[in-house]
């Protein structure tokens, strides 16, 4: 039976339960908030708040961070403020691959034998960016190119000429590795791929540092994950809007440079934007010069008996990288022979001086070599006799007559 609307009682009972229940859904709402607020749910808090104290402090940095070629009564505008920047979680992580150019202890100086290709990259890439008033009013054709590459062999330099080009252009410098654009929830690395973009252009001039770039953007095909592949989209897709022009009307500023050495391997969609390419290939004798006087420069020498011209022609087929290490491992033979002096002689080995170590000698290079192939001499006589076998290893004979070349000069 329906209540009677016009008793007084009823609607008296009904206001109540109401007054009561009511406050009570709101309390108990607000309450279940505050609790589940403070227990902290989300697994990746720490790391976010981590990101966020991180990316504010390098924020400050770059608020005082000078330009290098830009001078001091430039706008503003061009010139984005702390204050004026507001990243989101996603930029806060990409913030972390941020660095200045000052921190880079590498510049073209220490780079030996690519000398062309240091001016052409200092033609095509650096003026443009640090002097964009110069070239984009003479021809929108002088603008950077949106990506620039290099390949070659590994231990070839490729890195090091990225770094120095940093340095020397004093852009901003994401080195982007392939941890930081990938996360396990799904639509998240894209979203991490659409902030290297967004936080490049707020931050312009930029370069974006891709160091084996073929892990990344390699050639897709119809097993790929489907995650992988919307990624290589996402990247794409951002990398065309570079060619349109910033706010001021101005092409932007945004260099994408990659490294690899296998070229094969990237995308041809990847490539097509990437019209600069540097081969950086292994150095001839000339060039092996070079990087032998800049690598031994800061090296004590004894030039009555170091012939850098023919450790230049013997190095044949040695990368940039192997002369380093060979150069690293030969200076060490002048402080063992300190040491064993040292000891031989019972004294305390805090009583050496750095200058009573000899200079660096051709032989040095070789002494390396003649005990590798000792070494191999005792390895044979000991599979001789286990095995009892008559046939010589070819790569032993290889290596024989390898270092039998390696000959000290008259």
């Amino acid at each position: 039976m329906s209540p009677d609307r016009g008793d007084g009682a009823w609607w008296h009972r009904v206001l109540q339960e109401l007054a009561i229940t009511v406050p009570l859904m709101f309390g108990g709402y607000y309450m279940i908030k505050y609790v589940l607020s403070q227990m902290n749910l989300d697994p990746e808090a720490d790391q976010k708040e981590q990101n966020r104290l991180q990316s504010a402090a390098i924020l400050r940095r770059l608020d005082d961070h000078p330009r290098k070629n830009q001078p001091a009564n430039q706008p503003s505008a061009d010139r984005p403020r702390r204050e004026d920047l507001r990243l989101s979680q996603y930029e806060e992580v990409i913030l972390q691959e941020l660095v200045f150019p000052e921190d880079i202890s590498v510049s073209f100086d220490d780079i030996g034998g690519l000398s062309d290709i240091i001016e052409d990259l200092r033609e095509s890439v650096i003026y443009p960016l640090t002097l964009p008033e110069l070239y984009s009013t003479s021809s929108s054709l002088l603008a950077a190119p949106s990506g620039v590459l290099l390949y070659g062999p590994p231990g070839c330099g490729k890195t090091m000429l990225a770094k120095a080009l940093a340095h020397e252009s004093g852009a901003c410098f994401i080195n982007l590795h392939i941890s930081t654009v990938t996360n396990k929830w799904f639509g998240d690395s894209n979203k991490l791929v659409n902030a290297v973009f967004s936080l490049a252009r707020k931050l312009e001039p930029v370069i974006v540092f891709i160091d084996e770039i073929d892990a990344v953007l390699g050639t897709r095909h119809s097993g790929e994950h489907e995650a992988s592949g919307m990624v290589k989209a996402e990247f794409m897709t951002h990398w065309d809007g570079l060619a349109s022009s910033n706010t001021l009307g101005r092409p932007q500023r945004i260099l994408i440079l990659g490294a690899t050495n296998r070229l094969q391997d990237i995308d041809d969609a990847i490539l097509r934007r990437m019209p600069k390419k540097f081969p950086i290939s292994l150095p001839n004798a000339s060039q092996r010069l070079k990087i032998l006087k800049i690598i031994l420069r800061d090296t004590k020498l004894d030039q009555e008996n170091l012939d850098l011209e023919y450790l230049s022609r013997v190095m044949a087929g040695m990368s940039g990288s192997d002369i380093k290490e060979a150069c690293r491992e030969a200076a060490m033979v002048p402080v063992r022979e300190m040491i064993q002096r040292q000891r031989e002689s019972g004294q305390r080995m805090e009583t050496m001086k750095a200058g009573d170590v000899r200079g660096l000698r051709t032989a040095d290079f070789f002494i390396r070599a003649r005990g590798d192939k000792a070494a191999q001499d005792a390895k044979r006589d000991k599979d001789e006799k286990e095995w009892s076998t008559e046939s010589s290893s070819p790569v032993v004979d290889g290596v024989e007559d390898a270092v039998e070349e390696l000959h000290q000069p008259d």
